[in-house]
């Protein structure tokens, strides 16, 4: 089966790569999620909130699941970096080149961003290791990598990773899965199959995840992508629907007039120093930035640090709703958060 050119997983060196690249992957997702989380009005389009925050929770439960893969093939996870936040907009991490990542306000245009994103593998669609097309087609190389290199090198060579780095838990209510601990082919595989179903659906061929809905327990969970089909459709898919069918449930209310007009992109330099919304981005900058380190913390040896990630999301959280309320000076739009990185030394 060929994977694309060069970039085949083939050493346990290949094979770190590309778990750090699922590390960069998973990240790049979140802060455009949170964007559009923190533009709606607050009480305001609860239906749509759940659909965010529920993705935005899962796709931080990806990242430790792709750490807990590092890290038991002898990695060492690493998001404490400036290459984890480019300049935006930039494309998705070393996929396909077309899909700009973009911090923006809920709507139209962020909804068909995410379901870009978050789009299913058909399912003849081959493994691609670099410059993949889909998210799946990318775990999928890294399957196929891990199982040849165990066929070669023995599952004992390749899981020699310290099983006291492997998270076991997370501290969130609003999402569904459960953290994997990896220590051999089988605990991998289901750390794969976790990101994978829960991001396009159960074999690529339906809308659900293989979850109960964490807001509606009576109902079954669909995939990331087909959640936000839903948005973009204003209906809930329901027992029958299909990829082909769509949505033909109960009606998802929404009102584009409670959602923060942020502007997209933003960047600090585009306010003068010292100005109450440049101080602002930046303290929302150095506590994006903190959060970074206590996850590199996290993943690296001391798993209690996780709660104190978790706390520092709240903060993140109420800095983020204060900066979409600010005006962003041009009588429209309002500031919205940057997410520049800020080096160690620079920090506050």
């Amino acid at each position: 089966m060929d994977i694309s050119t060069g970039h085949a997983i083939e050493t346990m060196d290949d094979l770190r790569r590309h778990l750090q690249w699922a590390i960069e992957l998973e990240h790049a997702t979140i802060p455009p999620y949170m964007c559009a989380l923190y533009s709606l009005e607050p009480g305001a389009n609860a239906e749509a909130a759940q659909v965010i925050s529920s993705v935005f929770v899962e796709e931080m439960l990806h990242l430790a699941l792709a750490a807990n893969l590092l890290n038991a093939v002898g990695g060492e996870p690493k998001l404490d970096a400036p290459e984890l936040l480019p300049a935006y907009p930039h494309p998705l991490p070393h996929g396909d080149r077309s899909v700009q990542i973009q911090l923006a306000p809920f709507g139209s245009e962020a909804l068909e961003l995410f379901l870009n994103i978050e789009r299913p593998a058909s399912a003849d669609a081959l493994p691609e290791s670099d410059g993949y097309h889909t998210i799946g087609q990318f775990y999928a190389a890294v399957e196929l990598g891990l199982i040849s290199l165990v066929d070669t090198l023995g599952e004992d060579a390749v899981f020699c990773g310290d099983p006291g780095r492997q998270l076991n838990e997370m501290h969130f209510t609003s999402g569904g899965g459960q953290v994997v601990p990896v220590h051999d082919l089988k605990s991998a595989l289901t750390a794969l199959a976790e990101i994978v179903e829960q991001g396009e659906g159960a074999a690529r061929t339906e809308v659900w995840d293989g979850e109960k809905d964490v807001f509606h327990p009576d109902r079954d969970e669909v995939a990331h992508y087909y959640r936000f089909l839903e948005l973009k459709e204003g209906k809930r898919f329901q027992l029958g629907d299909t990829p082909q069918s769509g949505p033909t449930g109960e009606p998802i209310l929404f009102d584009p007039d409670k959602v923060l007009p942020m502007r997209p992109n933003p960047r600090t330099a585009d306010y003068p120093e010292g100005s109450t919304v440049r101080r602002a981005q930046v303290e929302f900058n150095n506590t994006y930035c903190l959060l970074l380190y206590l996850l590199e913390d996290t993943f690296n040896g001391s798993p209690s640090q996780m709660r104190d990630a978790v706390g520092t999301m709240y903060a993140l959280k109420s800095q983020a709703q204060a900066l979409m309320k600010m005006p962003s000076g041009d009588g429209r739009t309002t500031a919205g958060p940057t997410f520049e990185y800020v080096a160690p030394q620079d920090r506050a």
